[in-house]
């Protein structure tokens, strides 16, 4: 039976060496880690915040004691409603990630039944991901579809 628990501010160190093996794993990924230092008290007070609207879900490793073996982070986010999600919360999954030693074992998919679970109770009509090749049939077999709209991105 996987243990999947909700990261606390003691995990926030680990909660970012799994964000970067996912970010590692992306292509023209920047490898640097010189941003960790900067972001670790945001995260750590966030991860401190049960009742906002970000949660990380997150299983140990079974083999390193104080090591997380996956990570899966999402939020939140109020969109003006439409038909078919006239509330308009809508979950974001942006984060998810497996050590590469305890790959294999369906933690990632337990910690996203969590997540997809938090979302539920939240009132979330819908949630959204990106997804690598490697983790699509995941995704897939959990429910999610593609959608045709393309995405753009404005860096402020």
């Amino acid at each position: 039976m996987t243990l999947v628990r909700r990261a606390g501010p003691e995990d926030a160190a680990e909660v970012l060496r799994l964000r970067q093996v996912m970010i590692d794993s992306m292509a023209r990924a920047d490898r640097s880690t010189d941003w960790h230092a900067e972001s670790l008290p945001a995260l750590r007070a966030r991860l401190g915040e049960p009742e906002g609207d970000f949660a990380a879900f997150v299983v140990d490793h079974p083999e390193r004691p104080g090591a997380l073996a996956a990570l899966v982070a999402g939020t939140l986010d109020y969109r003006i409603g439409r038909a078919g999600d006239p509330l308009g919360t809508v979950g974001y999954v942006f984060s998810v990630a497996t050590d590469p030693d305890a790959r294999r074992r369906g933690y990632a998919r337990a910690c996203m039944d969590t997540l997809l679970g938090w979302f539920r109770e939240r009132g979330a009509g819908r949630v959204q991901l990106t997804t690598s090749a490697e983790g699509a049939p995941l995704y897939a077999s959990l429910g999610f579809r593609p959608k045709p709209d393309p995405l753009l991105e404005l860096w402020l």
